[in-house]
């Protein structure tokens, strides 16, 4: 049987779009595998992590007729690469195996039954559906996902509390010296719901959302998340746990407020950056009227200042930060202007873009 008959680009973008969470080493050497099921001309993909399971449903030429199997995902991805774009290539089933034929080049892979494949349970009743459109959902993935922990022994910062109340679906990342909040509007009102999302299912939603405006349907329960989109279904298991209140987090009232052009003071932190002492990275900032001054030093007694002419007429303060933080959160804007809020040089900092209430973000200083 013909299972399926494509030009190598087509096929090799379906099984990529589900490849992402496969693990290389696994202890199940079926989670290896992607399941391959076939209803008439609708061909399925499925894979699985035991706690991530992607989906993907596409039509792809071939006989008609129902058939399943599992092959390993990773050969079948790396021996596609190597075949040229426009070349069409067909997957035939033979016995337990499985031909995977294109041009004069035949591959006979072995294949372990789709019966065996562990399918994540889902849960029984999720909570109702809403959706923003795809766009808006990377987007306040990639303004927060870089304040997220990793292997924090706090096992709930290792992700992304996602808040849906009202109108309004809000995303926020913390390591515990940062925070990151970013909110959307939703077409439709919803109870309050708050789910931890994992890390791993936070990057590959980020690798498989593109930048059109086609909706994203999101649904949570007690300890799942299933999002659907073109064509593909995912659903993951969730981080359990109390997320920080990051209502307390987020500084109210700032007296000294600076307004200044985005790429500059980025391109200034990053060249005082570069003699910040591996381990630190500290950086000072000197905060007078007119003038914003980085400064940074290292073990080996070099040192780098820069300045900017900045439109401020409040107190003077000198405040340390982790350059690295600042640098994250300017880089992953791409606003014109941002807004700095300083109380004093113990308080924590709050970022801001001018007029937009959506971004927020939470640095905390550091002794230098």
């Amino acid at each position: 049987m013909i299972v399926l008959k494509a030009t190598q680009d087509k096929f090799l973008s379906v099984l990529q779009s589900v490849a992402g969470i496969v693990e290389r080493r696994h202890t199940l050497p079926i989670l290896a595998n992607v399941l391959i099921r076939k209803t008439g001309a609708q061909l399925q993909l499925t894979t699985s992590d035991l706690e991530i399971q992607i989906r993907t449903t596409a039509e792809l030429d071939g006989d008609a007729g129902d058939f399943s199997t599992t092959v390993g995902a990773r050969k079948l991805i790396d021996i596609l690469r190597s075949m040229p774009s426009d070349q069409t290539v067909s997957l035939e089933s033979a016995q337990s195996k499985l031909i995977l034929k294109g041009g004069k080049s035949r591959f006979t892979l072995q294949t372990l039954p789709a019966e065996d494949f562990p399918l994540v349970q889902e849960a029984a009743s999720f909570g109702p559906m809403f959706s923003v459109p795809q766009k808006v959902l990377k987007e306040l993935l990639n303004q927060v996902s870089f304040a997220m922990a990793v292997h924090d022994i706090r096992y709930y910062l290792n992700g992304i509390l996602f808040v849906a109340e009202g109108k309004q679906l809000s995303l926020v990342a913390t390591d515990g010296h940062r925070l990151a909040f970013s909110s959307a509007m939703l077409d439709v009102e919803v109870p309050k719901q708050e789910v931890i999302l994992p890390r791993k299912t936070v990057l590959e939603m980020q690798r498989l959302l593109s930048d059109k405006e086609g909706a994203i349907e999101m649904q949570f329960a007690g300890n799942q998340a299933k999002f659907s989109f073109e064509g593909m279904e995912f659903v993951t298991k969730l981080v359990e746990g109390k997320f920080p209140d990051y209502n307390r987090v987020i500084p109210k009232n700032h007296k000294n407020i600076i307004t200044l052009g985005r790429v500059p003071l980025l391109a200034c932190l990053q060249r005082t950056a570069i003699l910040t002492s591996e381990k630190f990275k500290g950086v000072r900032l000197n905060i007078e009227p007119g003038t914003l001054r980085v400064a940074s030093n290292n073990a080996e007694q070099e040192e780098a200042v820069d300045e900017l002419d900045i439109d401020y007429g409040g107190e003077s303060i000198e405040i340390g930060f982790n350059v690295t933080y600042l640098i994250d959160a300017l880089a992953n804007m791409d606003q014109d202007m941002v807004k700095i809020e300083l109380a004093d040089s113990n308080s924590s900092a709050l970022l801001t873009i001018p007029d937009n209430a959506a971004f927020k973000y939470v640095v905390m200083p550091m002794r230098i």
